[in-house]
């Protein structure tokens, strides 16, 4: 039974809802880019049909969706459409609201009315036409053509369910400092099939806070996939306390590069956010990051002083990251300076600063002292110290002071009543001061250098009560009683050096 639908002139024309098997509102969502190219074919007479059409896609099948428009052109007369012939061979059926769709051959036209169909064409259908043979009441009857140019429109292709692996884009966060980082797979797909993709997170500890080689792994990469249902990660790694560089890349464990040495392989475009492929598949901030405010290595000093003033520093370049050669520079009074290389794991013991310039000491890393880098010279316990000896007689009390080879200088001052001698002993010799005899009874020895005090008492035998200055009545002393003296002033050699160890500040008086 065929179903004739007819239009009067001057009444609108309310056009048939699109109803195929498929729901209208399932099409509708899918249907993207509209076309308007239709061609009409030229009546050879008065009575004719004009023929038009519009397509879209059908993003779920894939298919274009062809909308024929077939005008009659008699106000006077309806037509029936008697014979359909389309390019390519598909149904051209009309849509009946609240009915199955019907064939267009055999649907009637009302008078200057016009009639909808729709034909279903695969998406790459470069053209199509409709021809259509129709009747009029008055039994006229004409042949028409209509076609529609598809080539000029986007491609159809079912709209798709997943996105490939060599097409998916992705975005990114980074935080080098933190070692921390995700990757999340752009759009509503998943990737294809068992499709996977990895990104790594490594840390290197490195030489410098900016880029410098060698520069080696630390600890284990981060590494994890988007694939299946999983659309993003993140990842976490350890970042060590000192120069360290830190990359996101593209790709598993095996395009980590360790150790990363001058002229060897860099990661280039593999890091995420770089201009390049692929690292620029994924949008987000440079995925690489140079800092740290320390050296890797762990540089170390140690200092001896000897007797002679001089000072051995001793350098070392141990830890468990010391896989650096360190250069050390020690540094001493007025200028003097030295540079000194050890490589990993060693170290040397052979800077030895000259006494002149051991006052102040520094050890130096990258221009920064280093912990524990700064001395003085200290005089060993176990240095000889100097000795004091004395000669007196009724008119004069003379002091001799005596240093030891190997040792320093040593400022000695020597003090008897109102009057000070100050002198300077070089080591191996000796200076001697003399001082008129008075009424003092003591007379005062002070090394301040050294930290040392002696008081030696005044007290020659035979003077006539002594200590006045004036020789006693009778002969000069000599003979026995010179040797005498001699033998005390031996005596006070021996028991002034024992009074020096053991004296610290304090005065011990000894008698000369």
């Amino acid at each position: 039974m065929t179903t004739k639908r007819f239009f009067t002139p001057g009444v609108r024309v309310i056009r048939p809802k699109l109803s195929l098997r498929r729901p209208l509102a399932v099409l509708a969502a899918a249907l993207i880019g509209m076309t308007g190219a239709a061609a009409v074919a030229t009546p050879a007479s008065a009575h004719h049909t004009t023929i038009t059409a519009t397509a879209v896609c059908d993003q779920l099948s894939g298919e274009r969706v062809i909308t024929w428009k077939v005008v009659n052109s008699e106000r006077r007369s309806a037509a029936t459409i008697k014979k359909v012939t389309t390019t390519p061979s598909t149904k051209v059926q009309v849509l009946v609201p609240g009915a199955e769709a019907v064939d267009l051959q055999g649907v009637a036209i009302p008078k200057g009315g016009f009639v909808e169909a729709v034909q279903r064409v695969p998406g790459e259908t470069a053209t199509a036409e409709l021809v259509v043979e129709g009747r009029w009441d008055n039994r006229r009857e004409q042949t028409n053509k209509g076609s529609i140019n598809l080539a000029a429109d986007a491609a159809c292709a079912p709209a798709p369910k997943c996105v490939d692996a060599s097409d998916a884009k992705y975005s990114h966060t980074f935080d080098g400092p933190k070692g921390t980082a995700t990757v999340k797979l752009e759009g509503d797909l998943p990737l294809c099939g068992d499709a996977k993709q990895y990104f790594t997170l490594v840390s290197y500890f490195a030489p410098r806070p900016k880029f410098a080689t060698p520069q080696y792994v630390y600890g284990a990469p981060a590494s994890d996939f988007l694939g299946g249902t999983q659309t993003e990660i993140a990842l976490n790694v350890g970042v060590p306390d000192c120069h360290t560089q830190v990359d996101l890349i593209w790709g598993g464990v095996d395009e980590v590069i360790d150790p990363l040495v001058e002229n060897g392989k860099r990661y280039g475009d593999k890091k995420l956010g770089e201009k390049g492929a692929p690292g620029n598949r994924s949008s987000g901030p440079q995925g690489w990051y140079n800092g740290g405010s320390k050296n890797c290595t762990t540089p170390a000093s140690t200092f001896a002083s000897a007797c002679d003033g001089t000072v051995t520093v001793s350098l070392s370049n141990d830890g468990t990251l010391s896989r650096y050669a360190v250069e050390f520079e020690v540094r001493g009074e007025n200028g003097w300076s030295k540079k000194v290389t050890v490589e990993p794991g060693k170290a040397d013991n052979e800077t030895v600063v000259p006494a002149e310039n051991a006052g102040a000491i520094e050890v130096l890393v990258d221009g920064k002292v280093i912990e524990g880098g700064t001395y003085k010279w200290q005089r060993p316990e176990d240095c000889p110290l100097p000795t004091v000896t004395t000669d007196a007689d009724c008119e004069t009390f003379a002091l001799t002071a005596s240093n030891p080879e190997g040792g320093v200088p040593v400022k000695v001052e020597f003090t008897y009543g109102d009057k000070t001698e100050t002198r300077t002993v070089a080591p191996g010799t000796s200076e001697k001061v003399s001082f008129k005899a008075g009424d003092e009874e003591t007379a005062l020895v002070v090394l301040p250098e050294l930290d040392l005090e002696l008081e030696v008492v005044y007290a020659p035998e035979d003077c006539g009560g002594g200590g006045g200055g004036e020789e006693p009545p009778g002969l000069p002393v000599t003979g026995a009683a010179a040797g005498g003296i001699a033998a005390g002033a031996i005596a006070l050699l021996a028991v002034g050096a024992v009074l020096f160890v053991m004296a610290r500040r304090r005065r011990i008086h000894f008698t000369a």
